[in-house]
């Protein structure tokens, strides 16, 4: 995932950094490099953190995602700080960057992996990456099943979103990237 995440921030980076004379040119790679890697960890910070409902929101496309959405402001100040802190910019250049990079992207990975047709960004893929181990995963899963009723997850009418759902999902619907694809609106083909 962090290979398809670096090529969203080379599309969107165009402006945002290699345009920008705030960014000399000999920082381009390293800022398109950190921008990179301060999504993923912002992200595996919130999964670690149980941010799930932030990330289910994020994900499920239901609140906008621009500077007033809680992840993108939480990724967009720990960006800028990290170009602060690295490259030496002001603050104003490095929230500049940040905030001109980060909406778009999150907007791209969200349309991508909602998008039946694009597999370059699968929902399980993405929680897989961010939660890093079982513990956040099954905190990622309480999520999901705490919302799950309210998409229709129930598949067995047991009114309980749970493991036995996932089973039903696993050999009717497109297994469980089917079964995670329907809790953010991606239905599988």
């Amino acid at each position: 995932m962090f290979e398809q995440l670096t090529q969203l921030v080379k599309q969107y980076g165009s402006d945002a950094v290699v345009n920008n004379s705030a960014v000399p040119n000999e920082h381009n790679e390293a800022v398109i490099s950190e921008t990179s890697s301060s999504i993923f960890s912002g992200l595996q910070k919130l999964a670690s953190e149980g941010g799930g409902e932030q990330l289910a929101s994020l994900f499920n496309g239901n609140s906008p995602i621009d500077k007033d959405n809680p992840v993108v402001k939480q990724l967009t100040d720990q960006l800028s700080g990290n170009l602060s802190e690295k490259f030496r910019m002001s603050s104003s250049d490095s929230s500049g960057v940040a905030s001109g990079m980060i909406p778009q992207i999150l907007s791209s990975l969200v349309n991508k992996a909602k998008d039946p047709n694009d597999n370059s960004f699968q929902i399980s893929d993405i929680i897989a990456a961010i939660s890093g181990n079982s513990n956040q995963a099954s905190g990622l899963m309480e999520t999901i099943s705490k919302y799950g009723m309210q998409f229709g997850l129930d598949q067995n009418n047991d009114g309980k979103v749970d493991v036995a759902d996932v089973l039903v999902v696993t050999k009717s619907k497109g297994g469980i990237s089917g079964f995670i694809g329907r809790l953010f609106g991606k239905s599988s083909s």
